[in-house]
């Protein structure tokens, strides 16, 4: 429902104004999306006699497109008076996009952890959400300053390795890598934790599943 109204709201705005201003919002829905599928086929295979590739590539693909859902976040740099619309209508739009993009990412990270905590331990599932929210924000990162993006894993491997172990090794000389990875994951992290034991229908889907 949440998709739909997004795209309600986009359609009405190209429609409106005669422009295709903001149109990239629709992809970056998208890409939110693929980690909730993600982590959708990889709690299947988990969960019976799936072959250990199967699994580790759904992880991976999880794992890879998890910061494109709140990558949305950070459209608000495009938030600005346009010809033709208000600016109340955007600020809706993009707080639409942007929350809709986050509760993917969340689902998503509820569904993965689940999984491994039934497979390993609560310790082990509440580590990997730890380390999803932080390379999200060290996604949103590299996806925001440096321009990369998920498919560059696959069409730029080489450079985006480059540039990714250049930060890794020498964190101190780039500030705003850090600063970005621990902000934008703390931040993540906590807004987790509340909705994962503040959210009835989540706590008593991980009392089913558990």
């Amino acid at each position: 429902m949440l998709l739909s109204w997004c795209g309600a709201l986009l359609l009405f705005r190209f429609v409106r104004s005669g422009s295709l201003a903001l149109g990239f919002l629709a992809w970056n829905l998208f890409l939110a999306a693929i980690p909730a599928v993600a982590a959708w086929f990889f709690a299947r295979t988990m969960g019976k006699d799936s072959s250990t590739i199967e699994k580790v590539g759904w992880f991976v693909v999880w794992l890879v497109f998890l910061p494109n859902a709140p990558y949305i976040i950070t459209d608000f740099v495009h938030l600005t008076t346009r010809p033709g619309i208000p600016f109340w209508y955007d600020t809706a739009l993009l707080v639409s996009c942007a929350g809709t993009g986050l509760l993917l990412g969340y689902t998503s990270i509820a569904d993965v952890q689940i999984a491994i905590t039934r497979r390993f331990s609560t310790f082990v599932g509440w580590m990997l959400v730890v380390a999803a929210v932080l390379l999200s924000g060290f996604g949103i990162y590299l996806g925001r300053f440096l321009r990369w993006n998920s498919w560059d894993t696959l069409t730029s491997p080489r450079q985006l390795s480059v540039e990714i172990t250049d930060r890794l090794i020498n964190p101190l000389s780039h500030p705003q890598a850090v600063g970005v990875t621990v902000v934008y994951g703390v931040g993540l992290f906590l807004g987790y934790v509340a909705l994962r034991f503040w959210q009835p229908a989540t706590h008593t889907r991980t009392e089913k599943l558990q």
